[in-house]
């Protein structure tokens, strides 16, 4: 039997190591992320395997040319039935195992950026069905709080709702991620891109975080339990976002009956939702929506409240308000002098002094 090249045994090391070290333990990327790559990686060979028939012997640079991966999204659309979206998720995983290889042999960067030519599928935007404060309410008087499985999902609500968090980085959060007895209680979460943010809770909130904390937890709980655990797993298993949605939907069937505006299909991101956009009818300023939701562009944010052309008009004109106020009197001078209007007068009267 021939023996598979040196190429082929280099690329088994780079996708070993980017797999169970890079993305692991440097580049610090979630369980979801690393799954996905590694789902990935496992149907872009199986499609090399299986439609191009590639070998070890035959394993080369050129399997990842762009002719070989636009077949492959082909493969995934029409073979596996994969949507638009998986397909953009795919690519973008392929995409960072090549800019891996790039990174440590400079002989893959020609393929790495013509892979970063290969267009994204065209998805349909899908519309997030909103949820008015009527239905959030209806939906919090719900679950039973008699018992320990409606303490939790109520505290749960609440913290999903007054922080807008997303639902993983509630269930992901650890017990020394709770700051409740500082003056502005808070807790930071880790967000995507394992980005940290802290988001501060009212004192309704965090008074019901310290009452499930005192009931579902020791009186000094260990640091690195999750917050919100699994009952079967205990504290150190971690609650499923599947899970958390399948009983939201069980509420939302009960809530609909109290007010119709409550999504039969109601699933956990749609109370993220529900909250940027009580912020937003609130009065607050899209930028600390933004900032809120942990969105580090702010066409996202835009995008996310389906936010018309006049609403966008009128965000971004109460932000320069804001701004203006916020700019102090030296630099509203209207002079013509440059340096009144900069404000460096007295700086350059002393230096030419």
């Amino acid at each position: 039997m021939k023996k598979a090249s040196k190429e082929a045994y280099e690329l088994a090391r780079h996708i070993h190591n980017w797999l169970h070290v890079y993305t692991p333990s440097i580049q610090s990327n979630s369980p979801h992320t690393i799954r996905t790559y590694s789902t990935t990686l496992s149907l872009f060979v199986g499609f090399l395997e299986g439609e191009k028939k590639i070998n070890p012997c035959s394993l080369n640079s050129g399997c990842f040319s762009r002719d070989y991966i636009e077949g492959w999204i082909l493969w995934l659309k029409e073979e596996r039935g994969c949507s638009a979206q998986t397909c953009n998720i795919r690519l973008t995983a392929l995409r960072a195992f090549l800019k891996y290889l790039a990174d440590r042999d400079i002989s893959y960067l020609s393929i790495y950026q013509c892979a970063t030519l290969i267009p994204r599928q065209k998805v349909a935007q899908k519309k997030v069905i909103g949820m008015s404060k009527d239905a959030v309410k209806a939906l919090m008087s719900v679950p039973n709080v008699s018992t320990k499985p409606g303490q939790r999902d109520l505290v749960l609500l609440i913290i999903l709702y007054c922080t807008a968090a997303r639902i993983d980085e509630i269930l992901s959060m650890k017990v020394n991620q709770l700051h409740l007895e500082t003056d502005k209680p808070y807790i930071t979460v880790v967000g995507k891109g394992r980005k940290v943010r802290t988001l501060y809770i009212l004192p309704k909130g965090a008074a019901h975080l310290k009452r499930y904390m005192k009931d579902f937890h020791s009186i000094n709980p260990n640091s690195n339990a999750y917050v919100f655990y699994s009952r079967n797993k205990g504290i150190f298993g971690k609650m499923t976002p599947e899970s958390v949605n399948k009983q939201l939907k069980k509420y939302a069937a009960i809530a609909y009956e109290i007010c119709k505006d409550v999504p039969l299909n109601l699933h956990a991101h749609q109370i993220r939702h529900a909250k940027a956009s009580h912020w937003l009818k609130d009065g607050m300023n899209i930028i600390q929506i933004s900032f809120l939701l942990g969105h580090t562009n702010l066409h996202t944010t835009m995008i996310y409240l389906d936010i018309t052309t006049e609403q966008e008009s009128n965000a971004l004109a109460t932000l320069e308000d804001e701004n203006q106020k916020n700019i102090p009197k030296k630099w509203k001078n209207d002079a013509n002098s440059l340096t009144d209007f900069l404000g460096i007068r007295k700086i350059i009267n002393k230096t030419l002094a």
